[in-house]
């Protein structure tokens, strides 16, 4: 999500040529239809807003006039309202052709989106809204996560970054844009939605049924580890995140923090001006945070305008769902305050949008430059690597298992593969991982059970699917090697 150009404002411009008197009467209907056409791109007073990389003003100067190229267009506009064998809606015939264009540059992160689809984006970046809690992109014809947001119904249910979706409710959802998936996944508080997903690395397609709830938008969360190490996630960058993270500075500090592990994993991104100023509390004054490339090759380099040297000792945690304005943040970090990166590599989103809403309240947004690093570096489709590579455990990558499925012996299928390997992960002895419940299985649920409260029946359903999954997320919040190799590299310099 991504915009950050500032560009000054113009007003649009409309040049016709004159009409023959004696052409009139003949071309009266075909220029009241040219105004139809026309009036979503000719109307006047555009303000710009940003989706995607910033909230910098941004509007861009437009001139429309009758040009030979349009010609085309204005006659199968014409065709089909004369001829098409039901009655259609004009609205309906402009938006479509306007959305036409933006897909046809083949980019992923332009696009066309009704006043509807700008509505629900707006949401994410406010306090609150309704849905699953995930962000996603298109990429190459498929809609992919990009990340789950914290504490979302989406990050409960297993989705995870690089996650393909592959139906929703059924439906295939292959070449819609992220904005049309979004709005057959959105839906109110305690409605499902059911979704099949392709995952790397697993062969047969996943189903999940995720409960939609009220996402918060709350974006920072800190705790303090053993030794003064201060801990703070960033979930993304929305309205008030560079606020949230100085209070939770500040908070650390009054604790007695000597060291601070930034963690970025997860992050699809947001706004560019929360990245900026996010950046300039760790960046030394002046330094480089990131450069914007426009098409004409030209580079503005944006530069800290930090306040105070920040003398804890850092270390900030990445992964492949750290993307965009994370990715500048790490990029900052990484080149111009020389903080150590420790994780995997991250996404990959290398372009800046800018964003302009029509008075209907529908919404333009095109990539117009590329981001680079403080050192010059394009990262598009290449994310940042780590100054320490550090892998997850196998077992964090483990699919949701539903709790409404009941899984007992003799029972055959993935999920039961799922759930022996979840408890060969917790210490259990389920027997060959083989995707069948047997006696071995029965007898690793029913110690599980046991050593849990749980009624002891050696089936997995209801609460004892849900404990298994959530034991195994303690337990990787436990042992998480990416926060324990940032916690040594923090020791080695409190020292």
């Amino acid at each position: 999500m991504d915009n950050g150009e500032k560009i000054e404002e113009k007003n649009t411009e409309n040049k016709t040529d004159s009409v023959d008197p004696n052409k009139y009467m003949k071309i009266k209907k075909f220029h009241f239809i040219i105004l139809i056409f026309l009036i979503v791109i000719l109307t006047t007073g555009m303000t710009a807003f940003v989706l995607s990389f910033g909230d910098e003003k941004v509007v861009e100067k437009i001139q429309i006039q009758d040009r030979k190229d349009f010609t085309k267009l204005y006659e199968t506009f014409e065709s089909i309202k004369a001829n098409y064998i039901h009655k259609v809606d004009d609205k309906k015939l402009i938006e479509g052709a306007i959305n036409g264009m933006v897909e046809s540059l083949g980019d992923p992160y332009s696009d066309y989106m009704t006043s509807a689809e700008t509505e629900e984006f707006n949401e994410t970046i406010s306090s609150s809204f309704e849905g699953i809690g995930a962000q996603v992109e298109q990429k190459d014809d498929h809609i992919v996560i990009v990340a789950p947001i914290k504490g979302s119904p989406a990050e409960k249910a297993g989705l995870k970054a690089n996650d393909i979706i592959l139906e929703v409710d059924g439906k295939s959802i292959q070449g819609m844009s992220s904005n049309e998936a979004v709005s057959l996944i959105r839906g109110e508080k305690g409605t499902k939605v059911n979704l099949k997903i392709s995952r790397p690395g697993v062969t047969d397609p996943i189903e999940l049924s995720i409960t939609r709830d009220v996402i918060p938008v709350e974006t920072v969360y800190s705790e303090m580890l053993d030794g003064q190490i201060g801990k703070i996630q960033i979930t993304m960058f929305s309205e008030r995140t560079y606020t949230e993270l100085v209070s939770h500075i500040n908070e650390l500090k009054k604790q007695g923090m000597k060291g601070l592990i930034l963690d970025l994993r997860q992050n699809p991104g947001g706004l560019l001006d929360q990245a900026i100023e996010i950046s300039s509390l760790f960046v030394p004054n002046g330094k480089v945070i990131y450069q914007m490339e426009k098409n004409d090759g030209k580079k503005v380099r944006q530069l800290s305008n930090q306040k105070e040297p920040f003398n804890i000792p850092l270390v900030a945690v990445v992964d492949g769902g750290s993307a965009s304005a994370s990715e500048i943040l790490a990029g900052a970090l990484k080149e111009s305050a020389g903080v150590p990166i420790v994780g995997e590599k991250t996404f990959g989103k290398g372009t800046a949008q800018t964003a302009a809403s029509y008075n209907d309240g529908s919404t333009l947004k095109l990539t117009t430059a590329k981001w680079l690093t403080p050192s010059g570096k394009w990262i598009n489709e290449q994310g940042i690597v780590p100054d320490y590579e550090v892998k997850m455990p196998e077992y964090a990558n483990l699919t949701y298992v539903d709790p409404g499925v009941e899984l007992k012996k003799k029972s055959i299928n993935e999920q039961v593969s799922t759930i022996e390997k979840m408890l060969e992960a917790l210490g259990y002895q389920p027997g060959t991982i083989d995707g069948a419940f047997d006696d071995e299985t029965e007898a690793a649920v029913i110690k599980f059970q046991k050593d849990h409260g749980l009624e002891q029946t050696g089936v997995v359903t209801g609460d004892t699917t849900v404990q298994i999954m959530e034991a195994l997320r303690n337990k990787l919040i436990a042992e998480d090697p990416q926060i324990a190799k940032s916690v040594e590299i923090l020791n080695e310099k409190i020292k």
